[in-house]
């Protein structure tokens, strides 16, 4: 148990450790809503006398954010879709189902987790060439749709389900997609917000794949869309900048704030108690 300095000691370096996370954010909100020369003034560091919504008005103006905030929305939402609708099947195969090599082929599933995409990109970029399909919505969903990461969550939350409820199941009348839905996916809930949430946050803030297989603002997502914004027409007006910013942010803080319930349940509990 902690003594009463030691809880102090502990809480004292949470709170500092969560207000140094907190600055850049604060930075951003407050420049958002400042006016050029309310940020040059020198009051940079106080929240502004007067708050505008002028700076998202101009960044929606100058580019079309609402378009690529549509493609990224559609983008990660099929992504996610894609991903657990193949994977949720593969994991409980993997994990409940016994068959020649599975070891071996399970392995070979996962093994992508330790490849880094940049691996991959010649490969993908020929696939999705020769499938005529660069340039488009579906080029940017394709190539991350057998992910090896939630293969291995959800395997090893299905291997933790007792084999008494299994049986019961059984008994009852399920076969292998009933179980799925009646008993493995009920209980594997905080691993699938876990899993979800990793997923929307890497692909809303992936940069490289969408730069290299998307040239037109049609299919662009916020990311690609920022960087472009940033290079043509922000320049030096930091409050454009942060306005765009926290129109690209705001958005996952909110899906955590929304998840985190089932974040944290996924971290305390070790296991499913049989």
């Amino acid at each position: 148990m902690l003594t009463r300095a030691g809880k102090w000691v502990k809480y004292t370096i949470l709170t500092v450790s969560s207000l140094i996370t907190l600055v850049p954010f604060y930075f951003t909100i407050i420049m958002a809503f400042k006016a050029p020369k309310q940020i040059l003034s020198g009051r940079y560091l106080l929240p502004p006398l007067h708050p505008t919504v002028d700076n998202f008005l101009r960044v929606f103006g100058a580019a079309p954010f609402l378009t690529y905030l549509l493609n990224t929305v559609l983008v990660v939402t099929g992504i996610l879709l894609l991903q657990l609708l193949v994977i949720i099947p593969a994991a409980y195969v993997f994990a409940r189902i016994d068959f020649p090599f599975s070891g071996a082929v399970f392995g070979l599933y996962v093994i992508q987790i330790m490849l880094p995409l940049q691996a991959l990109i010649v490969p993908n970029y020929r696939v999705i060439n020769t499938l005529g399909l660069v340039n488009t919505r579906l080029a940017l969903i394709l190539p991350f749709v057998g992910s090896g990461y939630c293969a291995f969550l959800l395997r090893q939350t299905f291997k933790q389900v007792p084999q008494s409820l299994v049986d019961s199941a059984i008994i009852d009348g399920c076969n292998h997609f009933g179980l799925i839905r009646h008993i493995f996916l009920p209980l594997a809930k905080p691993t699938i917000a876990v899993f979800s949430l990793i997923s929307v946050a890497t692909h809303w803030n992936d940069y490289l794949w969408p730069l290299i297989i998307t040239d037109n603002d049609s299919v662009r997502t916020l990311t690609i869309g920022l960087g472009m914004f940033v290079q043509h027409q922000s320049g030096a007006d930091w409050g454009l900048l942060m306005a765009g910013t926290l129109f690209i942010t705001g958005p996952l803080v909110l899906l955590f704030l929304f998840v985190q319930r089932s974040f944290i349940e996924s971290f305390m509990s070790s296991g499913i108690k049989g």
